[in-house]
Order: structure tokens, then sequence, then C-alpha cells
């Protein structure tokens, strides 16, 4: 996400219209993977369908993450207090490598 654009309270909010976009077409991959299985769709193309809206969100999940640590993490060691906010980064870390 672009770094030289002025970030709201979180570090997603310069860019929160795309990161909406993104998710929306998340949302239409999730109703697509319903439509399958009302459809009675051939189990390997239902899982083929849920690994890439499973990428998808990962994805989206390592953007917050990397504007976490760039917004939030930069500012609190700007203010001497950065303590915190790695502990929560990393534990944000850890949740998503167990995914």
């Amino acid at each position: 996400m672009d770094e030289a654009t002025p970030a709201g309270p979180h570090g997603y909010s310069a860019d929160k219209k795309a990161l909406l976009a993104r998710l929306k077409r998340i949302e239409g991959q999730i109703r697509g993977l319903q439509r399958m299985v009302d459809e009675d769709t051939y189990c390997i193309d239902v899982l083929t369908q849920i690994s890439a809206a499973t990428k998808a969100l990962q994805a989206v999940a390592i953007g917050l993450l990397e504007d976490h640590l760039r917004h939030c993490v930069v500012q609190a060691a700007a203010e001497g207090n950065a303590d915190a906010k790695v502990k929560e980064a990393t534990a944000a870390i850890a949740r998503l490598v167990k995914s």
C-alpha cells in the first residue's frame, strides 16, 4: 500500500477504498462457492476455489500486517513505546502462520 499517502487512525486508512474493493471481490468468491455447492459442483473444483479464496484473504492479511508495521508500530517506536505494538504484531503473525 502507498506509504507516501498520509494515513488516518490506522495504517490501512489511506487505502481503505481499495481494501474494501478487494474484500468485496472475496465476498463474491464466497458467494460463488455457495452456488457451486448448491449446484453439486465436483468436489475438487470447489476445493480449488476454496484455495483461491483463502489465498486472497491471506494477501489482504499480509497487506494489513504491513500497514500495521509501517504505521502503528513505527508511530509507537517514534513515541518510545514500541514494545506493546511489536508484541501485538508478533501475535498477529503467529495467528496467520497457524491458519
